[in-house]
């Protein structure tokens, strides 16, 4: 089968020549130096007999070396598994699933290893995809709400958005490489011809500094590391001009954080981006840079609401998950678990249904409470989850991060006399707890909202 996206976009790296395309580990790795790397790799991946249709683990992180091998299992039409160290304990648990033959390894320092594994049989998915003699990519969803699933895409398939060619832009790679979203912002930064800045870390001092170091133009993040960055004070100490676009996804986008991300870089376009690991990353445009109200939609995809929950229909659909039945209906079309509000072509997400808190028959979304806690001057960050109650079902209890210091009984008193005035009775937490900062998110960057035990 002829590979015609995965080509049109090679090529086009080819004829980059000497311009850059990868930074990492302070090392500027020009297009003609890539374009040679993938075809080392490409040797030696076969010196392990390693071809269409082989299934193959990759554990690291964004680099030269890891961004190589995966641009040569693409071209050798195998299925690549992206694994990252934050995902170190669940690792045994996905090569089961997706019954990976071989796992390449490559450390920070350039040194590699490749492993065969003893797989017990090729998942039935992956049998009948064979045929087609794709590439394919293997992914994970994140199993909070059950059992991790494999989802398997077609690698030919994903590539196809990047083949109108676009302008490209220097980019910080932060999310990471073993979730769609960081593959997505892998493979469009080398489509379009951009340059990858690779973080050694994920710190809020880490990426600003290689926004400076690295003139990067675009940071694709989440919003509770936009709120470490504002919270740490890290963007007074670097020089952030060169940034053009900052785009936020995975998670609901509160207004005060977006209103301070304005503050801090209003020359910066700030863009809401959507995407599920079934379906892909949707086209999405906010309505302004102050708003999060967003048009999602476009080519390739379709939309619709029924009964306040986001469904769509993808021309990117995965193949499907390996150990689980098909999400999809009869026509192709998903229920995205997110519930929304609409205003014309524009829709405002108001939290996954998942999260919905139930407080004796009444539901509310955490952002809403989340919002209210926020507005307070010395609040960072927070978090609003449910908790049993013998009476109520469950009640609303809250984490918070603060700026500064503060004596708790006069904050706490403060919170909730801000929340009574502004929300509904059965909105107002009944527990409130202040937290570090690193007990709020997880190693994605992504707001925990889990409940004490």
């Amino acid at each position: 089968m002829d590979l015609t996206a995965i080509t049109t976009v090679l090529e086009r790296m080819r004829g980059k020549g000497s311009d850059s395309a990868v930074i990492s580990h302070g090392t500027t790795t020009s297009y003609d130096e890539l374009c040679s790397n993938i075809e080392v790799w490409k040797r030696r991946l076969g010196d392990y007999r390693i071809g269409q249709g082989s299934i193959v683990a990759v554990y690291g992180d964004y680099d030269r070396e890891t961004i190589a091998v995966f641009f040569a299992l693409m071209e050798l039409r195998a299925i690549a598994v992206p694994l990252t160290p934050t995902i170190k304990p669940e690792i045994p648990g996905f090569l089961e699933i997706a019954q990976a033959q071989f796992m390449i390894v490559v450390e920070p320092s350039g040194e590699w290893s490749c492993e065969s594994l003893s797989a017990d049989s090729t998942p039935p998915l992956i049998e009948r995809f064979l045929p087609q003699q794709h590439p394919g990519l293997i992914v994970f969803t994140s199993g909070s709400t059950g059992k991790p699933k494999g989802i398997l895409h077609d690698g030919e398939r994903v590539m196809q958005k990047f083949v109108t060619e676009r302008p490209g832009w220097r980019t910080i790679l932060f999310l990471l490489m073993d979730h769609f979203g960081g593959m997505n912002t892998l493979y469009g930064t080398f489509a379009y011809g951009g340059v990858a800045l690779c973080p050694d870390q994920r710190s809020p001092d880490t990426v600003c500094a290689l926004i400076e170091k690295g003139q990067a133009t675009l940071l694709p993040t989440t919003p509770t590391f936009l709120n470490l960055i504002i919270a740490s004070g890290a963007w007074r100490k670097y020089d952030l001009t060169s940034l053009r676009l900052i785009t936020y996804g995975t998670e609901l986008m509160n207004e005060s954080t977006l209103s301070k991300v304005r503050e801090i870089f209003p020359n910066v376009t700030v863009k809401q981006t959507y995407g599920l690991s079934e379906i892909g990353v949707v086209r999405s445009k906010s309505d302004t840079s102050d708003s999060v109200w967003v048009k999602i939609g476009g080519q390739g995809f379709d939309t619709r609401i029924v009964d306040g929950l986001l469904w769509i229909k993808s021309e990117a659909n995965m193949v499907g998950y390996l150990n689980a039945d098909s999400p999809f209906d009869e026509d192709g079309w998903l229920c995205t678990g997110d519930r929304v509000e609409q205003k014309g072509e524009h829709v405002r997400f108001l939290g996954r249904e998942t999260e919905a808190i139930n407080v004796g028959g009444q539901k509310l979304f955490p952002a809403e409470v989340e919002e209210v806690l926020l507005s307070d001057e010395n609040v960072a960050e927070a978090a609003v989850y449910g908790i049993p109650h013998p009476v109520l079902g469950k009640a609303v209890a809250a984490r918070v991060t603060l700026l500064e210091i503060e004596d708790e009984k006069p904050l706490l008193r403060r919170l909730k006399m801000t929340c009574k005035e502004r929300l509904q009775k059965y909105k107002v937490p009944m527990k409130i707890k202040v937290v570090e900062p690193s007990d709020q998110y997880s190693e994605r960057f992504k707001k925990l909202r889990k409940v004490e035990q």
